[in-house]
């Protein structure tokens, strides 16, 4: 295990002021040399492509940043692990979603910070918004308005609005089931799943799971297991009770082949732990404080697959593995909202990318690590390129062959190896990194 990256509160501070304050800036993109380059970017040259929008909005993602521009959209009211915080103050988690989305998939992206908590004004917003940009991306907005802030404001915007912190975890712990099924010889239909946390990342990733085929679920809150004893469930905990009897978590854990919490720290004992089934996956999400510590669960367990949200134990279960290459390849094919297909596309094309050997490239940026496709490695690494590659491609396929891209390509497979090439290219070009890089 790697150690945890230390730093002081004077250096993060620092970080964040010097040379100038904050993370994000604007850069231009087209030249500015004289007065015949000023009156083609404003006026009168500007007024072209304008009347040429007006009469096809599609032009937007030809003629504007449309196209590569995305908003971080926040009410800081679930700010990391520090819950509700005056508007302005979730900036710098903004900011450096922003600076994920512009280092990992070269995509351009701006904070938005609401002065606003009401969740139908909050739609109101985003919808009034989204013609400046080709997708929003909602952020540490609190359970449960976030569910309907999302299903609202999609149903009310033609670009994809995504609620990372509900399906960012849903799509990379599916990826690292998919994977323990590999090397377990199991089948997704035949597990029991346990997920501990009802909030948004818990039910986000039981909606997930139920899509990619797994049946046997069970759903715990801070009150226990959701079952249909229970007379405190709200809407949107009351499709996943089930009709078992089932007390305490303890109860739902005794012979789980699947665990992910969701939820708080050191809510799993190691007594829980030696009742799961054998060679079983814990995912302990719960950050910084896992669920249980790996290393206490291994001490009982030493059979266990273990993946935590944390850098510093293997199988990290990072959302910066999804949410940039979701909206790389949704973009790219100017789609209309990122579907179910894209999002499990999204999950085999990680755990397909794990099977393979790793470029050197990635070792190094780990300390040398042998990585190596098994029980320490079932994801990929956020610093292995070819997940922008790799994601997005299968990202951009899924919005075409399900219907929700705006871009018309006769021929998906031909369109798909070109698109495939045009990003080998981009990361060529940018990072000088050879996707074939051994």
């Amino acid at each position: 295990m790697a150690n945890k990256p230390t730093f002081t509160k004077e250096e993060a501070l620092e970080y964040h002021a010097k040379p100038v304050p904050g993370k994000i800036a604007i850069e231009v993109t087209k030249p500015v040399r004289d007065s015949r380059d000023l009156s083609i970017a404003y006026s009168p040259g500007v007024a072209i492509p304008c009347l040429e929008i007006d009469k096809d909005e599609e032009l937007a993602y030809t003629y504007t940043n449309k196209a590569n521009l995305v908003a971080v959209v926040s009410d800081s009211t679930a700010v990391l692990g520090l819950g509700t915080l005056k508007p302005v103050a979730g900036k710098p988690v903004m900011e450096g979603k922003a600076v994920l989305f512009k280092k990992f998939a070269f995509i351009d992206a701006y904070d938005i910070m609401l002065k606003e908590r009401d969740p139908d004004k909050i739609v109101e917003i985003v919808e009034a918004i989204s013609p400046t940009f080709g997708g929003i991306n909602l952020e540490d907005i609190k359970a449960p308005k976030c569910f309907d802030i999302e299903k609202n404001a999609q149903a009310r915007c033609d670009i994809p609005v995504f609620h990372d912190d509900q399906h960012g975890t849903a799509i990379i712990s599916s990826a690292a089931i998919i994977n323990w099924c590999k090397l377990e010889g199991k089948k997704l239909e035949d597990l029991r799943v346990v997920v501990i946390g009802a909030g948004a990342a818990g039910l986000a990733a039981a909606e997930m799971y139920k899509a990619l085929g797994i049946k046997n679920m069970v759903l715990t809150d801070s009150r226990g297991p959701v079952t249909t004893k229970r007379d405190d469930l709200n809407k949107y905990k009351q499709p996943w009770a089930v009709d078992e009897d089932l007390e305490t978590l303890a109860d739902a854990l005794k012979g789980a082949d699947v665990v992910v919490g969701n939820s708080v720290a050191n809510c799993i004992t190691q007594d829980m732990v030696k009742t799961l089934a054998p060679n079983a996956l814990l995912l302990t999400l719960a950050n910084p404080d896992p669920e249980i510590k790996p290393e206490l669960a291994l001490e009982v367990r030493p059979d266990l697959y273990i993946g935590t949200g944390r850098s510093d134990y293997p199988n990290q279960v990072n959302n910066v593995l999804g949410f940039p290459f979701i909206f790389r390849g949704a973009l790219d094919t100017h789609a209309k909202a990122v579907n179910m297909e894209m999002k499990i596309a999204a999950a085999y094309a990680l755990a397909d990318l794990a099977e393979k050997p790793v470029p050197q490239y990635v070792k190094d940026a780990y300390g040398g690590a042998d990585l190596k496709f098994g029980k320490d490695y079932i994801l990929p690494k956020p610093f292995d390129r070819r997940v922008f590659v790799d994601e997005s491609v299968a990202v951009a396929r899924a919005a075409l062959e399900s219907g929700v891209a705006r871009i018309k390509v006769d021929d998906i497979d031909k369109w798909v190896e070109g698109y495939k090439q045009h990003l080998i290219n981009m990361l060529k070009e940018k990072e000088g990194i050879d996707y074939d890089a051994k």
